[in-house]
């Protein structure tokens, strides 16, 4: 056996500071129960209506329960796979890499590069959001993270086709341009407020700014890795691991989506949610409470348009669904350590989502 042998590189350990087990700091790892109890629920109920156990069982709110869940998982399971393999390769990604693409803390030329980023990301809600916070745990700024997130959402490649066939190229425009916008003032705003000392800064930015020069290129931990297949699984595992802390909040929202998806039917939006201020209020607040992915959002913005006839409700509903998620709030408590940092995100977005949706509503003639 050769003694020049290498040994398969393992993927970057995770912070000391991060517990994504729910562990305290005793060092003892304790069971997810959330994640845990969210896969054994998902896998239940997928799996009955696969088999179509959820018809003979008789129950019709528990077979529109399993349809919902599978509906969802449909839709995300792709995005959020991207997400977590995007999310393996950025463990081997430099600081100072991440730094010189996107900028440096939270000038405007990086958020721009922040905001071009979330458009040009074509992965849906649940994959951006596990992207992002690995970006931040990376030491991206706090206002540069905002502006991707709040840009990527909807905007992928995928779903920009899917909107100009439901709503044309106008409207789709139109609506990319607004989110550029609430990005852009979103992410200028959490800078002022970082240095204003209103926002903490990025806790794991001091210790990558201490790393970063010495830090291994990119080809040099990757490399090695892909020469072998134990490589490609540490790989893999790395992805998992750093996904777990937002994956237990994503599959307990399809859950929690699924039960809202039985109680509220999306066809009463054509109805009720009409060019009005009051049509404009009931459309936030389905938003926040209906949880849906990106693509489950879109056909929905289009019946808000073509239907209700209020372009502003749709943009609202496709905004607001990604501003106000819990599943996002909770894992930006997690990642941040901060509830007003997380709380910010939807109190600093809607108001930015409401005005320009009404100004949709209010000239949507003259446009």
């Amino acid at each position: 056996m050769s003694s020049c042998c290498e040994k398969t590189p393992e993927p970057p350990a995770p912070l000391a500071s991060e517990d994504c087990c729910g562990g305290g700091g005793s060092g003892k790892k304790r069971r997810d129960w959330l994640l845990l109890g969210s896969i054994l629920v998902i896998a239940i109920t997928y799996l009955a209506h696969l088999t179509g156990l959820d018809q003979r069982v008789g129950s019709p709110i528990f077979s529109a329960f399993c349809h919902a869940v599978k509906e969802l998982m449909h839709l995300m399971w792709w995005g959020t796979l991207i997400g977590i393999l995007a999310i393996a390769l950025l463990q081997y990604v430099p600081r100072r890499r991440i730094e010189q693409w996107l900028g440096s803390k939270g000038n405007f030329g990086g958020l721009l590069r922040a905001v071009g980023a979330g458009l040009f990301f074509d992965v849906c809600s649940h994959g951006i959001l596990l992207v992002s916070m690995q970006l931040y745990r990376k030491g991206l700024s706090i206002g540069q993270t905002m502006a991707f997130l709040v840009a990527s959402p909807w905007n992928s490649f995928s779903t920009t086709f899917v909107l100009f066939a439901l709503i044309g190229v106008k409207w789709t425009l139109l609506f990319i341009g607004g989110s550029v916008v609430i990005a852009l003032a979103t992410g200028a705003l959490f800078h002022l407020l970082e240095k204003r000392g209103l926002v903490a800064p990025n806790p794991y930015r001091e210790e990558f700014e201490k790393t970063r020069l010495t830090e291994p290129g990119f080809a040099q931990q990757i490399v090695p890795l892909l020469r072998r297949p134990a490589g490609w699984f540490a790989i893999l595992r790395g992805g998992l691991l750093e996904s777990r802390m937002v994956l237990r909040w994503m599959l307990f929202g399809v859950i929690l989506a699924a039960i809202l998806r039985v109680a509220v039917s999306p066809d009463v939006f054509s109805d009720w949610f009409g060019p009005t201020l009051a049509g404009l209020g009931l459309t936030l607040v389905a938003a926040t409470v209906i949880e849906v992915c990106s693509e489950g959002s879109s056909p929905i913005a289009g019946d808000l348009l073509n239907r209700a006839g209020a372009p502003g409700n749709g943009f609202t509903f496709l905004m607001a669904g990604a501003a106000t998620d819990y599943t996002e709030i909770l894992a930006l408590r997690e990642t941040t350590r901060s509830w007003k940092t997380a709380f910010l995100l939807p109190a600093v977005t809607v108001p930015q989502v409401v005005l320009l949706g009404w100004l949709m509503n209010r000239f949507s003639e003259a446009i």
